[in-house]
């Protein structure tokens, strides 16, 4: 996983758990939502990233 895609993987999950974290305090569902769904999308890039980088060291 390269440097910049693990950072706007990290990034995005950042920015999920503040909107997450907005939706409770201001009771929001649509934020709450909305956070979840960027964490999740962090973690698929992530996960993604990890199984690219274990497809090139086996073809090496």
């Amino acid at each position: 996983m390269s440097i910049e895609d693990k950072a706007k993987a990290f990034a995005k999950n950042i920015e999920g758990k503040v909107q997450e974290v907005i939706g409770e305090v201001t009771g929001d569902p649509k934020d709450k939502a909305e956070g979840k769904a960027k964490q999740a999308e962090a973690q698929v890039r992530h996960t993604a990233e990890n199984i690219k980088d274990e497809a090139k060291k086996a073809l090496e």
